[in-house]
């Protein structure tokens, strides 16, 4: 059984696991959605030059999914 100091933290690095295990999903999630989109507007007709903006979204979105995982990597001790 946890310390009853520590119950409280213990359940805060619980929650801030869940949320940040969610961002990472969602994130990546959005991406490939919006990656198959410009596929399937690409395999349609549509131009690199017309679906730049919605690229350049995909690129942004992959790009703060790195982030944060490196956010947490770095933020999160060793097991050992």
């Amino acid at each position: 059984m946890a310390h009853a100091d520590l119950t409280g933290l213990i359940a805060q690095i619980k929650a801030n696991t869940d949320v940040e295990d969610s961002a990472l999903i969602f994130i990546n999630g959005s991406a490939a959605r919006l990656q198959a989109a410009i596929d399937a507007a690409t395999a349609n007709g549509a131009t690199a030059a017309e679906l730049a903006p919605v690229q350049a979204e995909v690129d942004a979105q992959k790009q703060k999914s790195t982030e944060l995982a490196a956010a947490i990597q770095a933020n999160t001790p060793a097991a050992g």
